[in-house]
Order: C-alpha cells, then structure tokens, then sequence
C-alpha cells in the first residue's frame, strides 16, 4: 500500500467542480490582481479569523516581513532592536526579522509542549527588546496568558507567525487573532494552501493594515504616487479565488486530521517513537504530526520500503545555517536535538482509515 505524504492533487480533487468554476470566473474576468476576488477573500478570510483587517500579499516571508516592517516604522523602532523567537522555527521567521534589520534573540522551547519556554523568554528580555513572535509549529496553538501578561508589563508587541496553524483555536479565539498581528502562509502544502506562493497579514489596527497594503504595492497608495520605498508583495486573483473556495472546507478538512492524529496517539504503541503532548482538539490542527526518534534516517529508511512517505521538518536548526555562520557556535541542545530526531508522519485530510492503519501498524513493528 503507498501512502503519500500529502497529495496536492487529492486536496485539490475534492473541491474540483468549485475550483474550475473560481478558475474560470477569473480568466473570464480579465482582472488578475487586486480585483474583486481579493476583496472577497479578505473579507471571509476576516470573518473567519475575527480580526478587522486583512491584508492579502504575495507569500508567507513577505506576510511576516511586511508586518515587522510596519511596526518598525510607525513604532520608530531603530536599527539593532530585538524580538524574542523560539529557536526552532523555520528560518523564513528568522530571515523577516533580519530583513529588517532588527535581531533575532533565540529561545529554546519547552521539549515536551514545543512551546517557547516563559522563563527562557524572561531571561532574555533587554531594553531593546520590542516584540515577542509567536510561532504555532506544527499546527500547535503556542500563545498563553503569561506571555500576554510578559508582553504587557515590558510594553511588547506580540507577532504570530500563523503559517501553520490555520483553523486552530484558544478559549474560542483564532490564532491570528491573539496578538497585535499575525503573518499567514498559503503555501500550497498548508491547511489553506493556494496553487503557489500566497500569504496575508491579520491585525485589529486600521493603521497598521492601511500601512501594510501601502507598503506591499510598491509604497503607493495612489497609482505613480510613492509616499515609501515599498515592495511588490501582492496575492493574484487566482489564488485569492481558489483560497476562497478552499477556506469553506478548512474546518471540516481540519477535523480529518484530527481524527488521524487521535489514531496516531491511541495506536502507535512503539516505545523508541516520541510523541509530542497531547493537548486540547481546538489548539492543534495537525498541519503537521511529528514523532521523534534518535535514529530518525533509519526508520525513515524503513518506513521508505514499506511505500510510506515521510519528511524531516527540519534537519538544520537557523542558529546551525551557513546564512547566519555568526551563530553557528551557539548551543540550543533542546532545539538541536528537535531537528535531529523530527520526522513527520503522513498526514491529510486525504488519508482513508486503511492507509492510517498501515502506517500505525509499519510503525509498530519496527525495532
């Protein structure tokens, strides 16, 4: 029996009829960017959300990027001036920080939640820290009280970098909705995934959106009028159509994976294979379902001949890459010890019962 990682195809099978029809409604229209098609997903994808505003752009980086920037400026942060992430993220959270010309200040995350570690963040807390970025891996909801309370009594802004994390929930509230903004991907992998790169930009603040579109079309808030030096970042109508076809299906498509991920839980009984905790249905939407083993490529390799197909998100940790060699002498032996033990399992709203059983079983049986 194959069972694939995640099949594009199969997601975009089930909503085929829908999607030809969003397709065809574009091409027929002749407007392709920042049309009627991005102002109808906005507006869903707001209502979904729960925020006020939302700000379509062109993929994830950039909805992080943006979003920094737009803080940046109107909080006249300066050059140098920090923001606290959890080491193991991956690195297009780091790269929008730098990007800006701000610093990355690392935390390690707590090795059973993968939660940022509160007291590793209060360690690290300096007169220029400026935000705390939350990052919901692996579809797991990371936000807390106490980092509200920590954001609040040291005046910081608090970021979600939501890229994987679309659908999830606390106390009835969206991630992307628990902070002053949030960045989301729609990388086509995601739980909302478009036909390729697409992200938007979540927030309560007019100010901050209205800055934000300015920002992503070119500075310009009028056609050949330029108040900034901005950025081409904008979501086509394309993806704008078939995201919106997409999102009506998020919920149910999450469900899918929760149910898989409670078999997961209840049936893997293999005691070399780590899982992470478990915690509340509405927290995690299981973008993706990581275990952790300390000979990760041989069970891969294993799993591999049984026709079962798995990733390593990710191999490197950002502190251990050529890109930042300035950190590479650094040591976060909770957050390398992650990467070096991560595999992720097949997970899909796609997935049948049988294939879900097969992996459990493949799995159970390695020694």
């Amino acid at each position: 029996m194959k069972v694939p990682f995640l099949s594009l195809k199969e997601i975009t099978d089930k909503y085929s009829n829908e999607i030809h029809e969003a397709v065809s409604r574009v091409t027929d229209s002749g407007w392709y960017l920042q049309g009627k098609e991005n102002q109808q997903f906005e507006k869903n994808y707001t209502d979904y959300i729960g925020t006020k505003y939302c700000v379509g752009v062109a993929n994830g980086l950039q909805a992080l990027e943006l979003m920094i920037r737009a803080y940046k400026m109107t909080e006249k942060w300066n050059n140098g001036d920090e923001i606290i992430v959890q080491a193991n993220t991956y690195i297009a959270t780091i790269l929008s920080i730098s990007q800006n010309n701000l610093t990355p200040v690392l935390v390690e995350p707590n090795p059973e939640t993968l939660e940022p570690d509160i007291e590793n963040i209060k360690r690290v807390i300096t007169p220029k820290t400026k935000a705390i970025m939350l990052v919901h891996l692996y579809g797991r909801c990371v936000y807390n009280e106490k980092i509200k309370k920590i954001c609040e009594e040291h005046s910081l802004k608090l970021f979600e970098d939501n890229a994987q994390a679309h659908g999830c929930m606390w106390n009835n509230i969206k991630t992307g909705n628990l902070g002053d903004c949030a960045a989301h991907s729609f990388y086509p992998g995601k739980n909302l995934g478009a036909f390729g790169d697409a992200g938007a930009i979540t927030t309560n603040d007019k100010n901050i959106a209205d800055l934000i579109r300015v920002l992503a079309n070119y500075g310009s808030s009028k056609k050949y009028i330029f108040d900034y030096i901005g950025e081409n970042s904008r979501l086509s109508e394309m993806d704008a159509a078939v995201l919106d076809v997409k999102l009506k299906y998020l919920d149910e498509d999450n469900f899918r994976r929760k149910q898989i991920a409670k078999k997961y839980y209840n049936e893997i009984k293999n005691p070399r294979i780590k899982m992470p905790s478990i915690i509340s249905d509405e927290k995690n939407v299981f973008h993706i379902f990581p275990i952790f083993v300390d000979n990760r490529d041989s069970l891969q390799e294993y799993l591999s001949k049984y026709e079962i197909q798995t990733l390593i998100h990710y191999p490197i940790p950002p502190h251990k890459q050529k890109a930042y060699q300035q950190w590479n002498m650094l040591s976060f032996p909770i957050t390398e010890k992650i990467h070096l033990t991560e595999l992720s399992l097949p997970m899909s709203p796609c997935l049948s019962n049988e294939q879900v059983e097969y992996v459990i079983d493949v799995l159970n049986k390695w020694n």
